[in-house]
């Protein structure tokens, strides 16, 4: 299975912090949390304090950093082999590899290397140009990352 991951983080520099995290499966199975106790709204560069947080969802969402662990712990059990894809892997797949790095064990189902979207709609000519512009949602952009990705598997 290949899944999109996709975050959300306080800024763009080495000790930028999880601010959310989404996962969206080929198969439209969908896993979003947001961190309660990763972040101050004080690490937060102005950018993301004008086009992040307000869109944050809040209570029903929200967990702490070992509740997102154990969440995506039982989110990537129910597939057989997963393969994370993602347009960001300087910067997503850092942040999933600390949360899926559970219990000093890595899931054994996951490949231990994300597939780089980017790349990938570039050796296929998937044109992302015009599309709109990613929400900055990662929720949202996650679902738009995967329409990308099909797209591309149908060519």
């Amino acid at each position: 299975m290949k899944i999109v991951v996709d975050c959300e983080f306080t800024q763009l520099n080495a000790t930028s912090k999880l601010i959310s995290m989404a996962l969206v499966a080929e198969d439209a199975q969908e896993l979003y949390f947001e961190l309660t106790d990763n972040y101050e709204l004080s690490d937060c560069s102005d950018f993301v304090l004008e086009h992040v947080v307000p869109q944050l969802g809040g209570v029903q969402v929200a967990c702490t950093i070992h509740e997102a662990q154990e969440k995506l712990q039982a989110f990537l059990k129910g597939f057989e082999y997963v393969q994370i894809m993602t347009d960001a892997p300087l910067w997503d797949w850092e942040f999933f590899c600390e949360i899926a790095y559970y219990k000093n064990k890595w899931p054994g189902n996951v490949s231990n290397r994300p597939i780089n979207l980017i790349d990938l709609y570039n050796e296929t000519s998937v044109q992302v140009e015009g599309a709109p512009e990613l929400p900055h949602h990662a929720l949202l952009d996650a679902r738009m990352l995967m329409s990308h990705y099909k797209r591309c598997i149908k060519l």
